[in-house]
Formats: C-alpha cells, structure tokens, sequence
C-alpha cells in the first residue's frame, strides 16, 4: 500500500491567500461541504478574496484533524444533475484556522476586533438557536451559541466606538424558519438582560444585516467502504474528506445589495438573494419533504430501505412521480415552471448512486411532518380541485397503517413522540372497524391541529385505501394510480 502524503500547505504548496473575513461557527460535515465549498467557488469564480476562522462553539473536543491540515480538506461532489453523471473532487483552501472560546477566551475576543470581519456564518443543528437566561456578560465564554455572538458584536461594537461600517453580516444555515430573525431577537434580549451599552442594541439593528435563510444539500460525509481506495487515487492522507451531492441551494433573505459583498451573481451557485424565502421553503416542504414521507410510509410497507430502492421500484416509482406532477405541482401556490425544475432536480437527487439515504432515517417525528408536508397538499388540492389527491390520499392511508408498527411479520421503523405511538397502538388493539380506526384518526386534534373528518370524502376514501392494503393489494394500488 501506497504512504500517503500528508495534507497541509506545505505538502500541497496552498498558502493562506487570503484576508479572514469570515467567522464560521462550526466545522461539521455540513458546513464543510456546502459553506465553505461555496466560499471556495466565490473566491474562484467573482475574486472574493475571503478566508474563514472557523469558531469550535462547543467545548468538547477540538477540530485537531482541521488544525493539522492547516484548514485543508476535500469535498467531493457525486451523483446526477441534469440526467448527467457528476463525479469531482475540489481542494477546499479557505479554511485558514480555528479558534477555541473554552480554552482561549481572548483569541475569539481578539478575532472580534479584527477590521476585515464581515461574514458571521453558523451552523449549530437546530437546537443551537436557543435562548439561556444563565448566560452572563462575565462568563468567558457564556454557554449557548447565541450569548456568544453577542458578546462578539458586543466586543467589536466597543473597539470600533459603534462604527457603522463594522457591522456584520450574519448568515446562519441551522434549520428553523427565520432563523436569523430569531437569532437577532435573543442578541438584543441578551443586551437587556446584561445591562449593556444603550448604543449597542441600536447598532445591532441598524448596522448588521441578519439573514434569514433556507440551505439543501446532502452531505453525509464519506462511504467508510470507499475511503481507503480513495484517498490512495488521491494521493493524500486528508482526515476530514467529505462526500456531498451536486444539488446545492442556499436562499438568502436579504436585499439585492448584498450582492455587492457577496457576489453569487457573477457564479454559477445556486444561490438566491430574495424578498422571502417563503416560496422556496414550501417548495421544499411539499415536494422533497413530502416526497420523503410518502415513500417511507408506502416504501416501508412494501419491505424497501433506501430512498433509491423506492424511485427504482417498479410500482412506486411511478407512482412518486406521479403524486408529484399530478398532485403536489398542481396544490402549491408557486409558479409552476419553477415547481417543475425543482421536483426533475429531486428526483435526480433520488436516484443518486453514491448516497444512501435510508428510509429509517427519515421516520422521526412523522407525524408532525405529515402535518406540514402531505395535509397542507390535500387541503389546497381539495380547495382548487374539488376533489381529493389520491396518490397523498394513499400516503395518508400507509401512515395509519405503518403506526401499528409491525406488517407482514416484521417491525417497522416507527419513532415519534411516545404518546402518539401509544395511542396508536390502542386504537389498533380496540378500535371495532377499519372505519372507526379512520374516523378517529382523522378527529384527533393533538394530531393534526384540527379535525380533519370536515374534508370531504376522506374519511370514505382513507378507508376503502386502508382496507386495500390489509388485504395485499398495495401493489395493485401503486400501478394503478401510478
């Protein structure tokens, strides 16, 4: 076996090019394959001439393997756009270092009184966004995420005397709605709390600009089976290679002069600077999300445990396609052609060789999700239609089914929230028909917000679905509406 080299500046001859003009809160496998890979990009493609510090917001453990690496690391890009096969590998070079609040408070102080600092970019999972009223001024550093970047605005607000062209731009990337919006509002209540400068909650408002976003793409680090071989093609030892598809999207809530700091568009990124990202949030919801649930629910029965065992199926590949182009397209209220690139663009993503996306994976909390994914769908497509969806209506059907957690002799993969499995499970054991098992499904408020026997004809059909299934006939369902 081939040693290989290892991977820092030295061996690959990258100096740090460029200015730090980017704090980076996190350096997980998402941030390293869709950020900085986009970072990388804009420093190639519109001269941004950017460097990242990355922050470690926790305080266990350090980013050793990026220290070693002097911030050096690959992604590479796999799978299928455009009915195309992608397969690239990028050296990613803007990483110049990482800084470690819990064990050198004054460096993160000091990387706030940097001049160049413009960018404040973070992904910290959705419970990072979190508000700790235990959190103190004095505490170097505070607990949570969001204390933290107060007292960095509040450090760089004191040296620079509460200059306006010293703000920040912030672009956080965790999963919740309005992230930043939120973030923002724990920032200025934190500055209250602290009895902080009257000035600095002003200059927080006016002079940094918060942006809410929405970011897709699926980055699942890199196949163990593959890595071996890969890294000897490659040629070097790089300890955090990461694997990403090539979809990438990252909606950015801001105004078009944004592009003036940040130039996506003079790239090819898909990247869009928007009033709202409202529109593209409930094209994700509907479709990729819905789509999701859907397959896992219908796909789990047929005995399938990968999203690309579902596409490829002969029956429910069809019939996905259908659902989204006969269905969910024709229920969201987005313009059409955009809904259309969007759906040819996750089916692609669906079919990807390189990622394997299990069904078990997706099963978490699914009844929240159906509740935002596939009844919002029925709701709109009965509003514009008069009549029901069939293919949700099926979805909606296996999902009833699915939560007796078990079919055919082997358990399914069923994991919400304790009481609902529960109540699932004696309404199973109890309940005197297929059709009170519906009814009382469809009025449980703690469900679904709402009493959904109002929407006509989907008790009757919820039914005739789930008594089909009990009888075997899920194939012969899936072909004929497929």
């Amino acid at each position: 076996m081939t040693t290989l080299t290892p991977l820092n500046r030295q061996t690959t001859g990258k100096p740090v090019t460029y200015p730090e003009r980017i704090v980076q809160f996190g350096a997980g496998n998402f941030l390293r394959g869709f950020a900085d890979w986009i970072i990388e990009q804009l420093n190639q493609q519109a001269n941004f001439q950017s460097s990242v510090v990355v922050v470690k917001v926790t305080p266990q453990g350090k980013y050793n393997d990026l220290d070693t690496q002097d911030g050096l690391f690959h992604v590479h890009v796999e799978g299928i756009q455009n009915g195309a096969p992608v397969n690239q590998t990028h050296l990613i070079t803007c990483v110049n270092r990482c800084v470690y609040p819990h064990d050198d408070y004054a460096a993160y102080q000091a990387l706030a009184r940097q001049p160049d600092i413009r960018f404040l970019i973070s992904n910290t999972t959705e419970s990072g966004i979190q508000y700790n009223e235990g959190d103190k001024a004095t505490d170097q550093p505070p607990a949570s995420f969001p204390a933290k970047i107060a007292l960095f605005l509040y450090e760089r607000y004191q040296h620079f005397a509460g200059a306006a062209d010293k703000g920040c731009i912030i672009i956080p990337t965790e999963l919740i709605e309005d992230n930043a919006t939120q973030l923002r509002g724990m920032i200025l209540r934190f500055a209250e709390q602290w009895g902080l400068d009257a000035g600095f909650s002003q200059w927080v408002s006016e002079h940094n600009l918060f942006c809410n976003t929405l970011v897709d793409r699926i980055v699942p680090g890199f196949p163990a089976a593959r890595k071996a071989a890969f890294l000897e093609e490659l040629g070097y030892d790089d300890r955090m290679l990461v694997m990403c598809e090539p979809y990438h999207l990252w909606v950015i809530e801001a105004p078009q002069r944004l592009n003036a700091a940040l130039p996506v568009d003079k790239t090819n990124l898909n990247i869009k600077i928007v009033e709202s990202a409202t529109p593209y949030r409930l094209t994700k919801v509907r479709i990729l999300n819905g789509l999701h649930t859907s397959m896992l629910l219908i796909g789990s029965l047929l005995g399938l445990e990968t999203v690309r065992d579902c596409i490829e199926h002969p029956q429910l590949g069809a019939f996905l396609q259908a659902e989204a182009y006969q269905e969910i397209i024709p229920a969201t209220d987005v313009p059409q052609a955009g809904l259309e690139q969007f759906t040819a663009d996750v089916f692609d993503r669906f079919r990807n060789p390189a990622i394997e996306h299990r069904l078990s994976s997706i099963a978490l909390n699914c009844t929240a999700k159906i509740k935002v994914r596939l009844i919002p769908t029925i709701l709109d497509y009965v509003r514009k239609r008069q009549a029901l969806p069939p293919r949700v209506v099926l979805a909606l059907a296996a999902y009833i089914q699915f939560y007796k957690g078990e079919w055919q002799g082997r358990s399914l993969p069923v994991s919400d929230d304790p009481q609902i499995i529960a109540w699932f499970h004696d309404q199973w054991q109890t309940a005197p028909s297929t059709g009170s098992l519906v009814a009382a499904t469809l009025a449980n408020a703690n469900l679904w917000s709402a009493d959904l026997t109002t929407i006509p004809q989907l008790q009757t059909q919820l039914t005739q679905y789930l008594t089909q299934i009990a009888d075997g006939e899920l194939p012969q369902l899936l072909a004929s509406l497929g």
